[in-house]
């Protein structure tokens, strides 16, 4: 990694709660300048996430454990996610090891989590359209970071309308009513993005003690929300408020 960095390009540490600028390259050290963090200062833990969204860093998408664990996949699992996919020959080098190894359809995912995967959607999904069948997942997360959390709601959008002219469907990801499933209670903007997970085919909740009560919150806003819009489209549905209006009174007309 430190062989790519350059002066003035951007690192996040641990999901954008650190931000910095790198201000000198050693051939063993980065010098970085922070930029970013709460007033009262953040507290920098052991294996937290690095992201680097300004620079070219020239890994594969599948590791040597990856290959491995794919022998494992294949007899289990009925699709695969492609982390940090960037380029369609990571999505090439994923089917050409699944065709190796099983004759059943494993369905490829694309995890969509930096600015070059996004950049690259559309050549990713001709590559992963030649596999039986493939999907979308928007990860929100390092999505944010790599982008900026100022453009999440672009980014997010232009994803689901290259799946939908795709007819790829897409999957929701990170922090989906994070509050309920882990305290019970949702902030107002969880039911909101919640609500707009809608048009996405898929989403995904992560764990925590009252996951069951954030699955039936969920659904009952799918319930409500898909009278209203499929997708990218509205529904134009007939509005509850309307009904509750008096009738009105034929003098007055």
């Amino acid at each position: 990694m430190l062989e790519h960095v350059q002066p003035g390009e951007r690192v996040w540490f641990d999901d954008g709660k650190i931000g910095g600028v790198v201000e000198q390259v050693e051939p063993d050290t980065l010098h970085v300048r922070i930029t970013q963090a709460r007033l009262k200062g953040e507290k920098l833990r052991n294996d937290k996430g690095i992201n680097l969204p300004d620079t070219r860093l020239p890994l594969p998408s599948l590791t040597a454990q990856d290959l491995e664990d794919l022998a494992f996949v294949v007899q289990h699992a009925d699709m695969v996610g492609l982390s940090f996919a960037s380029s369609p020959a990571d999505v090439e080098q994923l089917q050409h090891h699944l065709a190796q190894l099983t004759d059943r359809p494993v369905s490829i995912i694309l995890k969509i989590e930096t600015q070059r995967g996004f950049e690259q959607l559309p050549v990713l999904l001709l590559s992963a359209m030649q596999a039986r069948s493939c999907g979308v997942m928007i990860a929100r997360g390092d999505l944010a970071v790599e982008c900026g959390f100022e453009r999440l709601a672009e980014v997010q959008e232009e994803i689901l309308w290259l799946c939908e002219a795709a007819h790829v469907p897409a999957i929701w990801a990170t922090q989906v009513l994070e509050s309920l499933a882990s305290g019970g209670l949702p902030s107002r903007a969880e039911i909101s993005d919640a609500a707009m997970s809608d048009r996405a085919e898929c989403v995904m909740l992560n764990k925590g003690p009252r996951v069951v009560q954030a699955v039936q919150t969920l659904d009952g806003i799918f319930r409500r929300m898909q009278q209203h819009q499929h997708k990218k489209s509205a529904m134009l549905r007939s509005l509850h408020v309307a009904q509750l209006l008096p009738e009105p009174d034929p003098a007055r007309l």
